[in-house]
């Protein structure tokens, strides 16, 4: 009964996010590139309470594919512009429920262990807006790798930003009974992958290959 009370609340909280962005781009007349931010990281924060709140991943599933399947009818009925209503063909929106049910599952397969979950969610919540806002606003270094136009500033933006999480995860969970330069050199490793792959990535796929390649590092490593 908790479990579906939770469910409920999350369900209430992710719906109220997008009725605020709606009104900040109907109203306030916010740029829909910021609104989809918000919503990107308001998604992200409050995943985080998953773990917490729930203890069954076929209700993040459910929750997950609800969310989908709103935003599939959001796109083919033209609804929710502040999240849709972009000039470019991206899949984001979609694939970001798939990654954090794979993320919440592996969490759950290998034992409950949070940092499987967080830190691949926070990757991408915290620092793919970041690099996106960096790359716009400073939009020096102009590069194109694979299909993707992406700028020297909002990559290393995103480097920095995913060191510092990184550190930040770190001294949250307590350093692992590894020798000092091990886990500087993991950080910097995960940092630069999770960099590469966002580089690589375009019409919004980052938003798997982020979390499923900071996810498999962490599972390696």
């Amino acid at each position: 009964m908790q479990d579906f009370l939770h469910t409920v609340f999350l369900a209430c909280c992710f719906l109220i996010l997008f009725a605020v962005a709606e009104l900040l781009y109907h109203v306030g007349k916010v740029r829909v590139e910021l609104t989809r931010k918000l919503v990107h990281l308001g998604t992200g924060v409050l995943t985080l309470l998953f773990p917490l709140l729930l203890g069954n991943h076929w209700l993040v599933l459910f929750l997950c594919s609800s969310f989908a399947i709103i935003l599939i009818i959001s796109l083919r009925f033209k609804l929710l512009p502040s999240i849709n209503a972009i000039d470019r063909v991206s899949y984001g929106s979609l694939l970001y429920p798939l990654s954090v049910y794979i993320c919440y599952l592996a969490y759950q397969q290998q034992g409950n262990k949070l940092v499987l979950f967080y830190l691949p969610v926070l990757t991408l919540a915290i620092c793919d807006p970041v690099a996106a806002l960096f790359g716009k606003r400073f939009p020096y270094g102009k590069y194109k790798i694979g299909a993707s136009h992406k700028t020297i500033v909002g990559s290393s933006a995103f480097f920095l930003s995913s060191c510092l999480l990184n550190v930040c995860i770190v001294a949250w969970f307590g350093l692992p009974a590894q020798p000092i330069v091990f886990i500087a050199l993991s950080i910097l490793l995960l940092s630069a992958l999770a960099t590469v792959s966002e580089a690589l990535s375009s019409k919004g796929w980052d938003n798997l290959s982020i979390p499923l390649c900071v996810l498999a590092i962490l599972l390696i490593i």
